[in-house]
């Protein structure tokens, strides 16, 4: 599975693209056979309280492509959101392929 992370208006920490790639990772015991994730990162402006956005795309075989945007205070808790949005949805798709 191959992680591609991309931070828009901001450099990311280290810690935050560990934390990202942990939450990922664990897609992998959800659904066999997932060929990318992609995160982006985003600042949104103005600065104001919500400002934080996180999008996740998974690419699954034959051509399925999972998708998750949350808007949250920091990005730790939009990333949460949508790995457990995109987890419902592979848990779903699982379901439908057996």
């Amino acid at each position: 599975m191959e992680i591609r992370i991309q931070a828009v208006h901001f450099d990311a920490s280290e810690h935050l693209v560990a934390f990202v790639e942990k939450k990922v990772s664990k897609f992998e015991q959800y659904f066999d056979g997932i060929l990318s994730v992609e995160i982006t990162l985003k600042v949104v402006k103005p600065e104001t309280a919500n400002n934080k956005e996180v999008n996740i795309k998974v690419n699954v075989p034959h051509n399925e492509l999972l998708f998750s945007e949350k808007i949250c205070d920091s990005f730790e808790a939009a990333v949460d959101e949508c790995a457990t949005a995109i987890s419902k949805q592979l848990h779903k798709l699982k379901e439908k392929t057996r």
